[in-house]
């Protein structure tokens, strides 16, 4: 008599995983790849480049406190219309401050 083993078997000995079961695995727990790639020449240091690549499902990504692209404003049109909103109260303050410091100059623009 064998004892059913506790450890699952490895995927293609035996059990069957096809490619959905594999990505909801990863999404659900998420995965880390990193890596850096440096050029040296001569022991001078030319180039250091660092890798970081983590692919998580959204909800995963929110455990561990991951969110940069709800305020990324080429990816969420929230944090796009936050960043024109924060950019023309800016415009708006720099004008009211130049219009402060030449009050008559803008009223003799628009005069003939």
């Amino acid at each position: 008599m064998t004892t059913p083993s506790r450890m699952p078997e490895p995927y293609g000995q035996g059990g069957s995983a096809n490619l959905a079961d594999i990505l909801e695995r990863v999404l659900d727990k998420g995965i880390v790849i990193a890596g850096d790639i440096r050029i040296n020449l001569l022991d001078i240091e030319l180039l250091t480049i660092k890798l970081r690549l983590i692919v998580a499902s959204v909800d995963k990504a929110k455990e561990m406190g991951i969110d940069w692209w709800e305020t990324d404003p080429a990816l969420s049109s929230r944090a796009r219309r936050d960043e024109l909103t924060r950019e023309n109260a800016e415009l708006r303050e720099r004008l009211a401050r130049l219009e402060e410091l030449e009050p008559g100059r803008a009223e003799k623009k628009e005069a003939p």
